[in-house]
């Protein structure tokens, strides 16, 4: 429910990251301690040291004192409260359980939280290994070879092959460093443009599901992410229709997204929501079999929470294997990459009585 103009909040990235957990499960304590939303806000506002959280929650004293609910001022806020947030937090308002329901909330976006810190750790290790290889080796072609090159045309004699091509390289390099740096700039801009593009994000959506390893990855981490937020969506009072919407916009990924609006259809027109999700892209057979036991048994809200814990589970049993396999691979990466180029330059000096004769 978008009460008017979006309102914009400076660092809203950080904040939703920093302030909006402590903010929901300080709250739920709030209210299950028997205090007034409105007393509850105005406490937490004047206890802010966030200047900028601390507008936020000024505005949302204002909306719930001018006599509109929590979830007017909320829905204001859309880079920090998200639809998810702002729809359990208006089922909360219709049924009477707020403090239950936020109590919810902050257990989603504390999990969710932490899975995201534990993906994103695991994937900048291999991002700065990688960097570090290919700044070293982009200084050591700019600046040490042509030194090393200059010294050996003093030779007279042909270059080893490996040395030759190092030599090409850099020379390449230096002479046309502009292109290579344009065609970088262009090569980015297009594919932002194009991913921007409703056929290009499909594809590379789908390209991400289709990467060995990474692929399976990301599709548990969804999967898990969608049978959570889902199933506290339904337990809050959520309408399904509402709640697959609602959650198939927060998966971020434009595939699993089309699979799950497609399977609302089918649960609009008075079909169960397993067989609806059976055969859609990328959704798990597991996954559609364990939710269709849970209907069976009238159990659905804790059949997905099942399921979401188990996928949770394979995911960080997937990155800490990830993360112990990948150390050495990119060391011996790291170490091809410096040692071919180290290996060509001191080449012709290991030869050099042959060179020099």
């Amino acid at each position: 429910m978008m009460m008017g103009k979006p309102i914009k909040v400076r660092g809203a990235k950080r904040l939703r990251n920093k302030e909006v957990i402590p903010f929901t499960r300080q709250l739920a304590s709030m209210l299950g301690a028997g205090m007034t939303i409105l007393a509850s806000i105005q406490t937490l506002g004047e206890q802010c040291a966030d200047q900028e959280f601390k507008k936020v929650l000024q505005h949302l004293s204002d909306v719930i004192e001018g006599g509109a609910p929590l979830s007017n001022g909320l829905a204001d806020f859309p880079q920090l409260f998200d639809e998810m947030y702002v729809n359990m937090v208006i089922a909360g308002e219709q049924s009477g359980e707020f403090a239950g329901i936020m109590k919810r909330l902050a257990a989603i976006l504390q999990s969710s939280s932490r899975l995201r810190k534990k993906v994103k750790s695991a994937m900048t290790y291999p991002t700065v290994i990688v960097s570090i290889a290919l700044l070293l080796a982009a200084g050591l072609i700019q600046f040490v070879v042509p030194v090393f090159a200059e010294m050996f045309s003093g030779f007279g004699k042909e270059l080893p092959w490996l040395t030759q091509k190092l030599v090409d390289v850099s020379e390449f390099v230096k002479n046309w460093w502009y292109v290579i740096a344009g065609a970088l700039v262009a090569g980015v801009v297009v594919f932002k443009r194009w991913k921007a593009t409703q056929a290009g994000h499909l594809a590379f959506d789908r390209w991400k599901l289709k990467l060995p390893v990474f692929g399976i990855l990301n599709q548990k981490a969804a999967i898990g992410r969608f049978c959570r937020l889902l199933a506290q969506m339904v337990a809050a009072g959520v309408p399904i229709l509402k709640s697959l919407e609602v959650v198939a916009g927060s998966l971020d990924n434009y595939v699993l997204e089309n699979s799950v609006l497609a399977a609302r259809k089918e649960v609009e027109q008075g079909n169960q929501l397993s067989p609806s999700l059976q055969g859609k892209p990328f959704m798990p057979i597991l996954m559609v079999r364990m939710l269709a036991a849970g209907e069976k048994a009238g159990k659905v809200e804790d059949m997905l929470e099942s399921v979401a814990d188990s996928y949770d589970e394979e995911v960080e049993v997937m990155l800490a294997t990830l993360t112990s396999l990948m150390e050495p691979f990119l060391m011996v990466f790291l170490g091809t990459i410096i040692g071919t180029i180290v290996t060509a330059m001191f080449l012709p000096i290991f030869n050099l009585g042959s060179l020099a004769s």
